[in-house]
């Protein structure tokens, strides 16, 4: 065998065979893993649809958090309506109110009722329409000889009475519904949302700017002051949360969202140390500290440049995971009267007004716990991907 029985080939022809996967930092490779979640992904999305929900929502539409509408008090997202000659009623049977609408469901005039001619005992209502007299008949909801014919009540207007109804439409004024007093559910949802989001940024640099650094000087110090440092958050999580609310709105004479605020200020941060110090203690011994540690750097610059950054990933998921935490609690608070207070919205405090007209007007509470309950979804389905994403140990690809 010689060199003739060979091919050479050039070296700018030749082809390297070897396939090398280009490099990837540890965040690109934690964000190609985090793609591969579905649920983290639809729980980002989420998040994002609900910020600007919240955010830019109320910017388009036409009424405020505290904008009544009286008269419109809690009418549903979609009614009923009966064509009685030209002319559109919608029928509220929570409060035996008598409007005009037009035939795409846009409310125009509540109906001044005649009291005078109220038969209460046979369910008829008097209302007058532009001269006319029109009789709301409801005794077919409670008389039984006329329940089979299906009906719950009639129109009677110019002597003809109108039994059959014209279809359900969408309320064209307040898309969510009104509520007791005449507000749009919508908009509120949508400032109980901006509200729900503040909370949970101040919760979020709550836990980076004191449970953080808290955690890392305690893990770092370790021996007595680390013992110190533990126990302050020994007594402050021995004190329930609602006791701390009380606390403070008996000290400062003030029920609003900065009570919140200040309480989720002043323990909030309590997980966010214990984890970040054993995250610490666990890092304190490793060569590259312990390299910097005999060159002389400084106990800070070790912190915020080799200790921190190094414990960023459980740091991540941790914040993720309270995020939804402070929510609830904000909602809970204001649930029970000890959050925001009237006219703000809150997710919390809707869900207490419409408690009060649940049986009628379901649909008050379905719109703020819905929210409430996607939000935290959410959240905790990117926390749980998050988590996914940022552990080694949980790594499959």
């Amino acid at each position: 065998m010689n060199k003739t029985d060979f091919k050479f080939v050039n070296p700018e022809d030749r082809i390297n065979n070897e396939q090398i996967r280009p490099g990837l930092t540890y965040w690109k490779d934690a964000w190609r893993r985090l793609k591969k979640n579905t649920l983290a992904m639809i729980g980002l999305v989420v998040i994002f649809l609900i910020t600007l929900f919240g955010v830019f929502g109320p910017f388009f539409t036409p009424f405020s958090d505290s904008d009544q509408v009286v008269g419109f008090a809690n009418i549903p997202p979609r009614f009923e309506i009966t064509q009685a000659g030209d002319t559109f009623f919608y029928f509220n049977g929570t409060q035996y109110n008598l409007f005009t609408v037009t035939e795409k469901g846009m409310l125009l005039e509540k109906l001044p009722e005649i009291k005078s001619l109220r038969d209460i005992v046979n369910r008829k209502f008097y209302f007058d329409y532009e001269g006319e007299q029109i009789i709301l008949d409801y005794s077919y909801k409670v008389n039984p000889d006329l329940a089979d014919e299906g009906i719950n009540f009639s129109i009677t207007y110019k002597g003809i009475e109108y039994k059959e109804a014209y279809g359900t439409v969408s309320n064209k004024m307040f898309l969510w519904g009104s509520d007791t007093f005449g507000r749009d559910v919508l908009t509120r949802v949508m400032y109980g949302a901006r509200i729900s989001l503040f909370i949970a940024l101040i919760a979020a640099l709550v836990n980076l700017f004191i449970g953080v650094i808290y955690g890392s000087i305690s893990g770092l110090e370790g021996g007595v002051v680390d013992d110190i440092m533990m126990r302050v958050i020994d007594v402050i999580n021995s004190i329930p949360l609602l006791l701390y609310v009380i606390l403070i709105m008996v000290i400062l004479d003030d029920n609003s969202m900065f009570t919140v605020m200040l309480t989720l200020g002043l323990v909030y941060w309590v997980g966010m140390a214990r984890l970040v110090r054993g995250q610490v203690l666990g890092l304190k011994n490793q060569e590259f500290v312990l390299a910097a540690r005999a060159l002389g750097v400084p106990k800070r610059q070790i912190i915020f440049k080799h200790l921190i950054p190094n414990a960023l990933g459980p740091i991540v998921v941790s914040l993720t995971m309270m995020i939804p935490s402070a929510i609830f609690t904000e909602a809970f608070l204001s649930f029970i009267g000890l959050g925001a207070s009237a006219p703000q919205a809150s997710w919390g405090s809707l869900a207490n007004d419409a408690v009060k007209v649940f049986r009628s007007s379901f649909y008050q509470l379905l719109f703020p716990a819905g929210a409430i309950a996607i939000t935290i979804l959410a959240f905790n389905f990117f926390g749980d991907g998050l988590r996914s994403a940022l552990d080694p140990k949980l790594r499959k690809g």
